[in-house]
């Protein structure tokens, strides 16, 4: 593995340290070590500031003091306790391994949050759960994001030291052991990172660097991060190629790229792509992006590898449950047609007008990239947490609606993600949390409640959970007990059946060449067909309230299916008879 050039945090020789501030506002710097006394930083033309130290062991306190203002290393490695106190000397990790455990066509995903995925919250607890995430199919574990941020709970969105685990999870070694002990049980494992914005609380970089910022343009957190500027642009490209390079990380996922808002953001994303493969060529680079850019997943440049696909989890969203407000109305016109399309093309926008943005186009055509350039998904934190109850598709539709849901993920050619706990389809709740003080904590409260305020036109206040309360943070925890009950076993059970096909009879078809699909409609049922140069998947569905007829797809007439939901019969006159959310799949040999 290639370790990066590293600009930005302290840089060791042996027992020789390099301190560094990229600090070009500042008129003074000096590094406070504890117990030592102050020492002046030499300012640099490139607006840092510099100081080497020798004989500094690991684990010593350390931090500037910027024009008077006490301030952490914004690429501290590991803190003390929060953002805003002592930053550590980290040592330098061992050798990571360099190679993907396993080809990204056979990942199934289960999307963690570190402090909830366990009672204890931590990298050590985590380790013990990874044996019920192999055995139950998955083989790809994706971290929602752990660098520092502010208190001891948080989605891990307003992370401020970049660099650093929080220290609620751990140190960096105990989060190198989950990522070794991950790879030892032949799981895959992904980091999520947020580089459109910082926390709103312990970020001290405008006090000191303001150039990171662009002033003149805002962003729902503030002040644009000004990728414009190729310093910035460093640290941020500087980060990702650490988390791969320093702990073995196998990907990472962009949070909401879409919202990188200045004129940087394409040199920043390209910048970025090229930095994470000099470390790892065959990383997993997966965007989240509203904007439906297809470009970035071309298989011509390989800068990204795939894009999770909100189009596939809102379309089916709406068939499922009803819901047709909110993000969901651009899909209630017709859900059927935009189900299909995000089945067999990816997008369902695809430079098509979108309602929400007042009839502008969206997106650009992606129908020629193969499936697994699109991460599909009935839940994810977002889709649960940012529901007023934080409440999940388990605990509040029809079990037959849910079959259908997981048959269609698991069996389509596309890449499935689930959020802990839904291959059990546990209903425990995942509300929003955070652990702020003061102003901005009750400012957090009231933006949640005037977020929502609609939905308490028909629902009682008393029930909203208050973001602040640590008991909000405590009804999303996950404990071993839950994943025991009779139910949590049978769903469990059905869901590992699901892992084992697609093991069967997707991976294979998916490891070999593209050839397109298409999708054929009869009322609200659908068939639709992927074609690979190993062969041929044909799925029928019906996620309708009614039954549905439609014709059997050419080739199927003497196989049964590999996996029914609901019910599918054949009529007669050699047609198939859908109940009510039914689905049935087929594998076809090559031509």
């Amino acid at each position: 593995m290639t370790h990066p050039a590293r600009r930005f945090g302290p840089l060791r020789d042996g027992r020789d340290v390099a301190f560094r501030l990229y600090a070009p506002d500042a008129r003074r710097v000096d590094l406070l070590v504890d117990g030592m006394i102050p020492l002046p930083m030499a300012r640099r033309d490139d607006g840092f500031f510099h100081v080497e130290l020798a004989g500094v062991e690991p684990g010593r306190r350390y931090r500037f003091l910027a024009d008077g203002v006490l301030v952490p290393d914004p690429a501290s490695r590991m803190q003390e306790r929060d953002p805003d106190g002592w930053s550590l000397l980290a040592a330098d990790p061992p050798p990571r391994a360099g190679n993907a455990i396993r080809p990204w066509h056979e990942a199934v995903i289960a999307e963690l949050h570190v402090g909830t995925a366990t009672p204890e919250g931590t990298f050590r607890a985590l380790i013990d759960r990874l044996d019920h995430y192999r055995d139950a199919g998955f083989t790809v574990i994706e971290l929602m994001p752990v660098a520092d941020f502010p208190g001891a709970r948080n989605w891990g969105y307003d992370g401020v030291l970049l660099y650093a685990p929080d220290r609620t999870y751990g140190t960096p070694d105990e989060l190198r052991a989950l990522v070794d002990a991950a790879h030892a049980r032949g799981l895959g494992i992904m980091l999520d990172v947020v580089y459109n914005h910082f926390g709103p609380s312990g970020n001290y970089l405008p006090a000191y660097a303001g150039s990171f910022f662009r002033a003149d343009i805002s962003t729902p957190w503030g002040p644009a991060i000004d990728l414009e500027n190729e310093t910035v642009r460093g640290f941020f490209t500087e980060n990702a190629a650490y988390w791969l390079a320093d702990f073995g990380f196998d990907g990472l996922r962009f949070d909401a790229v879409h919202a990188l808002a200045t004129a940087g953001a394409e040199t920043f994303l390209t910048e970025i792509a090229h930095a994470c493969r000099a470390v790892r060529p065959d990383a997993w680079l997966v965007l989240e992006n509203h904007d439906n850019v297809a470009g970035w997943m071309t298989r011509d440049d390989s800068l990204f590898t795939a894009q999770w696909n909100d189009d596939w989890h809102h379309a089916f969203h709406v068939l499922a449950t009803g819901e047709r407000g909110g993000y969901y109305a651009p899909y209630a016109g017709d859900p059927v047609a935009a189900a299909a399309r995000a089945l067999t093309e990816g997008f369902v926008f695809q430079g098509d007008p979108y309602p929400d943005a007042e009839g502008q186009p969206r997106g650009t055509p992606c129908a020629t990239l193969p499936p697994d350039a699109f991460v599909g998904f009935v839940q994810n934190h977002d889709h649960i947490g940012n529901r007023p109850l934080g409440d999940r598709l388990a605990g509040t539709i029809a079990p037959e609606r849910l079959a259908l849901l997981r048959l269609v993920l698991m069996l389509s050619p596309a890449i499935p993600l689930l959020f802990q706990g839904e291959e059990a389809l546990l209903p425990t709740p995942f509300p929003f949390f955070c652990d702020f003080e003061g102003d901005l904590a009750e400012a957090v409260r009231t933006g949640r409640r005037s977020e929502f305020a609609a939905f308490f036109r028909d629902h009682d206040d008393g029930q909203f959970p208050d973001p602040l309360d640590e008991d909000t943070f405590r009804a999303a925890v996950l404990a071993p007990e839950d994943f025991a009950t009779v139910p949590a076993r049978q769903e469990l059970a059905a869901f590992r059946a699901l892992a084992d096909l697609r093991r069967q009879h997707v991976w294979p078809l998916a490891a070999s060449d593209w050839r397109g699909a298409q999708a054929t409609r009869t009322g609200d049922a659908v068939a639709v067909v992927w074609r690979f140069a190993a062969g041929t998947l044909a799925m029928v569905l019906n996620p309708g309230p009614a039954p549905a007829s439609l014709a059997r797809p050419a080739g199927t007439e003497t196989l049964a299916p590999l996996a029914v939901a609901g019910k599918v019969e054949t009529a007669e006159a050699g047609a198939l008879v859908l109940g009510p959310f039914s689905a049935a799949i087929w594998r076809l040999p090559a031509a």
